[in-house]
């Protein structure tokens, strides 16, 4: 009366394809990494000076192994289906305690409101939660924290303290002067000296970092035109300030969209970068924005200009007025053009919140 028991051959139980095993290592590696940044931020936390440790090659590309593109998408649409009613207040509770979340700024406090985790996510503020400094002359244009800020030299910009990326790399080649009004540099400048458009000005820089538990809509940071979008297709890593710190150029790495144009003081840009989980990059005024999108390859970029026959001057924006949004988290990258006596009123590591002054001449 036994039973006869069929098994499969060994080789077809365990048989791994590369994709699998690209998942199952990078994600492994990718887990490992956030649990030491887990130990820096508490030895932050304590006072002690941390050193920087930047990640070998490998390591990178075994990071960008993980297919945070594909999981991003896949993120972005679990967001958007829409939560049973009795279910809402649980999920977005939990959600709330995690990450310290203060509903009372919210336009809208009833958790029932919301249909799915995206609106949430994207929730807007009440009106008198972010008062607009009025005296200085470039704003937050989001909550977050401080990784950085001050005068770029040598073409170099740091995203966090002794980690520095390339402003090429990151901007990408530089825009025709025609498209953005500016005079012909001199042949022979570098491309930091081409971007500074008034003799006597310096390029400056600032990097703002947006958790999960931030408002995520930005805004304008000063009043300025926009008269070019750049985006790059690339990839979706962590930018928390852990990760900014181990790897360099991890904003030329990710996916990005580079806002151009000038304002009263010559060069001014906003560069929003994506992250994991953070593949949706909204603009307002561009409805030709596809960002994390399929058809897109990495290592590309793609221009478009606002100034056309019928728009000739661009898009022009007031201090303080919407400007886009991220779904979760991730990174603004402020770099303009000011005279010699622009002064940041900020420290490092600092909380910031939207409206907030970055700095004044």
């Amino acid at each position: 009366d036994r039973k006869k028991l069929h098994t499969a051959p060994v080789g077809q139980v365990f048989r791994l394809r590369p994709f699998h095993v690209l998942v199952a290592t990078g994600g492994g590696y990718a887990g490992y990494r956030k649990y030491e940044d887990y130990k820096l931020e508490q030895l932050e936390k304590r006072g002690i000076e941390v050193p920087v440790k930047l990640a070998s090659e490998w390591e990178v590309a075994l990071y960008k192994s993980v297919p945070t593109r594909l999981l991003s998408r896949a993120w972005g649409r679990l967001n958007q289906v829409e939560l049973p009613t009795w279910l809402r207040k649980p999920v977005y509770s939990l959600y709330i305690w995690t990450f310290g979340v203060n509903m009372k700024e919210a336009a809208v406090e009833d958790l029932h409101h919301y249909r799915n985790l995206s609106e949430f996510f994207r929730r807007k503020l009440k009106p008198q939660a972010r008062p607009v400094c009025c005296v200085c002359s470039v704003i937050s244009p989001s909550d977050g924290k401080i990784l950085n800020f001050g005068q770029i030299k040598n073409c170099e910009v740091e995203q966090v303290k002794g980690v520095t990326y390339s402003l090429e790399s990151f901007l990408g080649p530089r825009i025709s002067t025609e498209e953005l009004h500016f005079r012909q540099a001199p042949p022979g400048n570098s491309f930091q000296q081409q971007l500074v458009t008034k003799e006597g000005n310096e390029l400056y820089h600032c990097v703002i970092y947006l958790a999960p538990g931030d408002y995520h809509c930005f805004h304008s940071p000063t009043d300025w035109t926009v008269s070019h979008r750049r985006h790059f297709p690339g990839s979706l890593m962590s930018v928390n300030p852990g990760v900014a710190r181990w790897i360099k150029e991890l904003f030329c790495h990710n996916e990005r969209v580079v806002l151009s144009g000038d304002w009263k003081h010559g060069f001014f840009s906003l560069t929003a970068v994506g992250a994991t989980n953070v593949g949706s990059i909204r603009i307002y005024f561009d409805q030709d924005l596809h960002t994390n999108s399929p058809s897109y390859s990495k290592g590309s970029y793609n221009d478009f200009s606002f100034i056309s026959n019928n728009n000739k001057e661009g898009i022009p924006m007031r201090k303080g007025e919407h400007l886009g949004e991220f779904n979760l988290g991730s990174t603004i990258v402020l770099i303009f053009e000011a005279p010699k006596d622009f002064k940041f009123n900020l420290k490092a590591g600092q909380k910031i919140r939207f409206g907030e002054a970055l700095g004044s001449l």
